[in-house]
């Protein structure tokens, strides 16, 4: 009995994509590429779910260029969009898509806030053949005259449930309107709840619907409550951070992040920061930091919870627990990735008790709880061995980021407004 297609050229992938894939250690289809790359290829509208970290980037981007290989680009009027959420998701996908893109002669243009917009302009009036952006600065960009959606083919809206997290949905729609109603759409989300329902509804043609949970089998989170009191609270995060894990810890709030991770460096333990206070350039060096190995902790707001894939990510802290459910299942899905096991602690005091039950019932949680402080042995145990530390210091030292260069993402602003009308001159 046949058991299904085993490379990318058996799902119809042109032979300069399946070579450069293969260039990139890359040979084996994960189940999302194999179930969206034959409908996507032919063109049909895509509806999928699937999480970060399952491929779906490959999904949509092996079909997105192999679909924009014969045309011609004007300038300031790619023929190729997708739209995420973050300046993070952004700088990754364009990793993805650029040696595919180089494969087929095409180019691929960054576009998000945190940085000038001048390399952006002058990207898209170079013809960059597809624009991975954020909707605010696309927005701005298009209010300028600086770009025109006219002549999209293909657009893929990236991490759907996340925009509409962020209030990006209004904004999105105004996006995909200005392109070619004709054009195919792939939509990509974790869930498929109302909001994602209505754009999926308004946009997609008659889309193939695929369902795929990920590349690997289910891991083993194991999940944490500790108890603490409020003096407690850094040193227990501190304690915790203190092994030979590599740790993403979780505030509510930028200033939260950053007195945080100020206050585990003091304590001995160097914590970069993550959070959208930060420069784009500072941003992108703290994550390449965290993701090759260079700093092991990390402390960040919910802009790390969706939209960005670090392998080898040990152990997730909620030192502040979030506000509600699907943030508590987003952030804890940072651990526990590639059929890895994993560990998430939430720490909370006395007062937060009511609030987080129910959000770890909404979450379908049922957690290892006991009161704890610096020196338990639960503590000690959840760390690990511990590493030794170091003097205090006022700043981790930068890291070079091979995704400095043109690539980029961005936040809200400009979700309001209109703008003009892709179909501009020519």
């Amino acid at each position: 009995m046949p058991v299904g297609p085993a490379t990318f050229a058996d799902l119809g992938v042109p032979a300069p994509l399946v070579a450069a894939l293969a260039g990139n250690g890359i040979t084996v289809p994960f189940p999302v590429q194999a179930a969206v790359l034959p409908d996507a290829l032919a063109g049909l509208d895509i509806l999928g779910r699937a999480q970060t970290g399952s491929g779906k980037t490959l999904g949509f981007g092996i079909p997105l260029v192999a679909r924009l290989a014969d045309g011609y680009t004007m300038a300031c009027r790619p023929r190729g969009l997708v739209l995420v959420p973050t300046r993070e998701l952004a700088t990754q996908v364009v990793a993805v898509l650029a040696p595919l893109a180089q494969a087929m002669g095409l180019s691929v243009a960054a576009v998000f806030g945190g940085t000038p917009q001048g390399p952006q302009v002058a990207a898209l009036r170079d013809r960059a053949d597809i624009v991975v952006a954020c909707p605010g600065r696309l927005a701005d960009l298009i209010e300028q005259d600086h770009c025109h959606l006219g002549d999209v083919e293909v657009s893929v809206v990236d991490e759907a449930d996340h925009m509409a997290d962020l209030g990006f949905l209004p904004i999105v729609r105004r996006l995909l309107d200005a392109t070619a109603p004709e054009g195919q759409r792939l939509l990509f989300s974790a869930t498929l709840d109302r909001a994602v329902d209505v754009l999926a509804r308004r946009f997609l043609n008659r889309p193939a619907r695929h369902s795929v949970d990920g590349a690997s089998p289910p891991a083993q989170i194991i999940h944490h409550l500790l108890t603490v009191t409020a003096a407690d609270r850094v040193a227990v995060v501190a304690a915790l951070a203190g092994g030979d894990k590599r740790v993403l810890i979780f505030t509510r709030t930028k200033h939260g992040a950053q007195q945080l991770a100020r206050q585990l460096t003091r304590a001995g333990v160097p914590a970069a920061e993550l959070h959208s206070n930060l420069t784009q350039g500072d941003r992108s060096r703290n994550l390449a930091a965290f993701t090759a190995g260079a700093t092991r902790v990390l402390v960040a707001t919910d802009v790390a919870a969706r939209g960005i894939h670090v392998d080898g990510i040990d152990l997730v802290i909620h030192a502040d627990p979030p506000t509600e459910h699907k943030a508590y299942v987003h952030r804890s899905g940072r651990t526990a990735r590639g059929g890895a096991d994993g560990a998430v602690v939430t720490v909370q005091t006395a007062a937060q008790t009511a609030e987080v039950r129910v959000l770890m019932r909404k979450a379908g949680v049922t957690p290892q709880a006991v009161t704890a402080g610096p020196a338990s042995a639960v503590v000690r145990s959840i760390a690990g061995p511990p590493v030794t530390r170091v003097a205090p210091v006022t700043r981790l030292a930068p890291v070079p980021n091979p995704g400095d260069a043109p690539a980029t993402g961005r936040g809200a602003a400009a979700a309001s407004g209109s703008f003009r009308g892709s179909r501009g001159r020519r």
